[in-house]
């Protein structure tokens, strides 16, 4: 039996998306972003993925949006092509679903940038929940930059800091050890519920440690408490078919764990071991589903272009380590959720489209495809009945 592994790179949009001017970050549309090609651009002596590029990924960004991106323009020796969102957001669980086969039917709520940015319903929940007085922040900010400025308060007064994005997100951060990682676990589970009714997208758990005279910072013991999945997702359909789902990386908790057997976490250098592992040991009929998220958190929301411009590189090396080891009638898909051009101004995700590379199936372009197509190609390489608005780009 085949096997599937699904591998997004977490933001690396490759610009085009045809409604991007309906999108803003930083006060502009996002119309014109292009996260890789920009990268490209920006940098002196261009990118050098040559294991993604034969694959097809240079020829995908100029399919998609019509720039180049220096460094990458070998002839294509994998199927290749570009996808379109279909669903109103940019954000990671629209993405995600999307992929996985199911379009986002709602609009998500995000919370405004003003202080305070939370309802007195939300701001009471949180403080009935964690046994406190009060919260701290209470508006938008960079989840670094508030724990620095308040983690001393924080500490002091044992109340948790609350702040949110562009995203629709709510996360609390709390220190480890005065205030308890599964203290902090506990609440974020609480609130969950009422924040997943007002379509907030996911509560985010942000535990950190540290002190004032040594700074703070954050730990690996993150936690998204996600609103489910609105459908049976390729998650599903695989289970269904008494098939195991592999989740690496943020997989588990973007889908609340529905449709996954197992999670493996950890940071992206880690991650790539667990899928190195997966390539080697995986079941027959199983899908593996990755997320690498350090090209969005640690590197496009902080506007770092060489940041992000080493990280792909780094990608792209250990790719090309693991590749040899898929066996005949593997399939690995290669994609993304959304844009985060770190050329762009603010410091939100953009909308782009993205790159869809497939490894062990052939050489071949694709052409333009929706996200949900992407779903519905892995279940028709794993020979799962045929459901959703998606439609196999497999020869």
């Amino acid at each position: 039996m085949a096997r599937a592994f699904l591998v997004v790179l977490d933001s690396v949009g490759i610009g085009g998306a045809p409604d991007a001017a309906r999108f803003f970050g930083g006060g502009q549309s996002d119309r014109g972003a292009n996260t890789l090609a920009h990268i490209a651009q920006a940098r002196g002596g261009g990118l050098h993925l040559p294991v993604m590029d034969r694959l097809g990924l240079g020829a995908a960004v100029r399919l998609a949006s019509g720039e180049g991106a220096p460094g990458l323009g070998t002839e294509p020796e994998g199927l290749w092509g570009c996808a379109t969102e279909a669903s109103p957001g940019k954000d990671t669980p629209t993405g995600h679903w999307e992929l996985a086969g199911v379009p986002v039917p709602w609009v998500w709520h995000y919370f405004p940038d003003e202080e305070p940015a939370f309802p007195d319903e939300v701001v009471k929940a949180v403080t009935d929940a964690a046994g406190t007085e009060g919260i701290l922040g209470n508006c938008h900010a960079s989840g670094s930059e508030i724990v620095a400025r308040l983690g001393a308060e924080h500490l002091r007064t044992g109340w948790p800091i609350c702040y949110t994005s562009a995203d629709s997100v709510f996360q609390i951060a709390a220190h480890e050890e005065s205030f308890g990682l599964q203290r902090l676990l506990d609440l974020c589970h609480a609130v969950a519920p009422l924040l997943h009714q007002m379509r907030v997208g996911r509560v985010i758990a942000r535990p950190f440690v540290g002190d004032a005279d040594t700074g703070f910072v954050r730990t690996a013991n993150r936690r998204d408490f996600a609103i489910a999945p609105p459908a049976p997702t390729l998650c599903d359909w695989v289970q269904e078919a008494g098939g195991k789902v592999h989740a690496i990386g943020k997989i588990g908790d973007i889908f609340s764990m529905r449709g996954i057997d197992d999670v493996w976490k950890g940071s992206d250098a880690e991650l790539m071991g667990h899928l190195a592992r997966a390539v080697d040991g995986a079941e027959p009929g199983s899908l593996t589903f990755a997320n690498f998220v350090e090209f969005d958190s640690l590197y496009g929301h902080r506007r770092d272009v060489e940041g992000y411009a080493r990280a792909l590189e780094w990608f792209d090396a250990a790719l090309g380590r693991i590749l040899p080891g898929l066996r005949p009638g593997d399939l690995m898909v290669l994609t993304a959720d959304h844009g985060n051009d770190p050329t762009w101004p603010g410091t939100e995700h953009t909308r782009e489209r993205v790159p869809v590379l497939v490894a062990g199936l052939g050489s071949g372009q694709i052409g333009k495809v929706a996200f949900v197509d992407v779903a519905a190609s892995v279940a028709a390489h794993l020979k799962l009945p045929e459901r959703g608005p998606g439609r196999s780009f497999l020869p």
